[in-house]
């Protein structure tokens, strides 16, 4: 099988080289644990570093928040964006109603999931994407009426990037109140074929954010509990033996 590389320091040792090429993997964790860093991270080094464009669908923070926020790890978006090795998608007004000023949007009458998977597979024919980012589920399913409509709608969104070819990274959230769930809506886990959990711990640890690769099918992954840091470089992941050993 075929890996493709996450560019985050320390990860894809952990799971065979990268991710298995064409799956969906599941990014989760609670407010604050660096899912969005992690995510960019993946897009802008698979678009600099190995040449594979990619596609940043944001349903949650405006895309120039984004650009601004990212230039503090050295990651220019808009550079790779003249370079069409990158294209951001801006679902984030759409869900309210408002216009964007994005070149790459949703339509302000509404979100629709078709016209996304639409401008989403366009958008990969035209720029040859490899990757893609889609943050956050839980914002996606801020545009449905019941549970059951965003379950449909996730089991959908993950077929159909299936059949795109792209290697999709999906960030949602989990909390601490109830760990048997991954996700907010009961089902990500299981439709993805992927799971990394990040944590943010608390008082008393040597490093208070840690990484678990929950699943991650056709591979042999580590089990262990990883603390993470995030550095001017963004996120770096360390073998938790390395750490034993120093103390």
């Amino acid at each position: 099988m075929n890996r493709v590389p996450s560019g985050v320091k320390g990860l894809d040792e952990l799971v065979e080289g990268g991710f298995p090429e064409g799956r969906s993997i599941l990014v989760t964790g609670g407010c604050g644990t660096g899912k969005t860093i992690l995510c960019t991270q993946y897009i802008f080094n698979g678009a600099e570093k190995y040449n594979e464009p990619g596609i940043y669908v944001t349903l949650d923070e405006r895309p120039e928040l984004i650009r601004q926020d990212m230039l503090r790890f050295g990651w220019d978006l808009a550079k790779l964006e003249d370079k069409n090795l990158l294209q951001i998608i801006d679902g984030s007004l759409a869900k309210i109603g408002m216009p964007s000023e994005e070149e790459f949007s949703m339509p302000a009458a509404g979100f629709d999931l078709d016209r996304l998977l639409l401008e989403i597979m366009r958008t990969a024919k035209r720029i040859g994407a490899k990757r893609l980012v889609i943050d956050s589920i839980p914002a996606l399913g801020f545009n449905f009426n019941s549970e059951n409509e965003v379950r449909n709608a996730i089991l959908k969104l993950s077929y159909m990037l299936m059949r795109i070819g792209v290697t999709t990274l999906m960030t949602t959230e989990s909390s601490l109140e109830n760990m048997s769930n991954y996700g907010k809506y009961g089902i990500e886990e299981y439709v993805t074929d992927g799971v990394v959990v990040l944590h943010y711990m608390g008082i008393g640890t040597r490093s208070n954010r840690t990484l678990h690769i929950r699943k991650m099918r056709a591979t042999k992954h580590s089990e262990d509990l990883h603390p993470i840091e995030i550095t001017d470089k963004g996120v770096v992941v360390h073998r938790v033996e390395k750490e034993y050993e120093e103390i």
